[in-house]
């Protein structure tokens, strides 16, 4: 298991990194996640630049929407063990992975407020490195391979996809969202429409493949 190569000086910074809005709704990590993801974006972006001189930008888009969307976060935010010390409320199952994400994010915004970018950008670039290096070639999203892989196999077919209202409250819902090709479904929930959708996509993918 990875660690998080850095040591807070302050403790209440990271305690505050690591409390959802629905433990606490004037000191939690909402602040600090809003850092956390300009931050990672740059250093993730400039990092994708140098690992891939020869890509074009549609390329290292793809890249960069992997390696900081909701599921990289919540995978690297497990790997480290922040998803045991989150302080959160109750949420339901599809909100679980986005609210690691979203501490992964304060944490990481926590380290620039206290010790300034060098620091948060070593950190990300120990996190995540390792998994840019792991495709070989830019991965595409899943909503774009679904689609050329029906386009492939049905004549004029698309995917369809039905969402339904979102759940939850206001400030912390979870969407639903179903897809439908080659007579099969999938089913996936999300903090967003788009999440919830990609995620669908991706399972249906894995239905298809087998």
């Amino acid at each position: 298991m990875k660690k998080l190569n850095y040591k807070f000086k302050n403790p209440k910074l990271l305690e505050q990194a690591l409390t959802q809005r629905g433990v606490d709704v004037t000191c939690n990590n909402e602040r600090l996640e809003f850092v956390g993801d300009r931050v990672l974006g740059l250093t993730v972006a400039a990092m994708l630049y140098e690992m891939f001189p020869s890509e074009a930008e549609g390329e290292l888009a793809r890249r960069h929407a992997m390696l900081v969307s909701t599921e990289t976060l919540a995978d690297v935010a497990t790997e480290i063990g922040i998803d045991r010390r989150v302080r959160h409320g109750h949420m339901t199952a599809g909100r679980v992975r986005h609210v690691w994400a979203n501490a992964m994010e304060a944490v990481l915004g926590a380290i620039f407020i206290e010790a300034g970018f060098d620091a948060a950008r070593d950190v990300i670039l120990d996190l995540w490195r390792d998994i840019a290096a792991r495709d070989v070639t830019a991965p595409k999203d899943a909503k774009s391979a679904l689609q050329e892989l029906v386009q492939q196999n049905t004549s004029g077919g698309l995917p369809r996809y039905e969402y339904t209202e979102p759940v939850g409250a206001s400030h912390n819902p979870v969407f639903s969202v179903r897809v439908t090709a080659m007579g099969h479904s999938a089913t996936a929930t999300g903090a967003s429409k788009k999440e919830a959708s990609t995620a669908a996509a991706a399972a249906l993918l894995k239905i298809l493949a087998i």
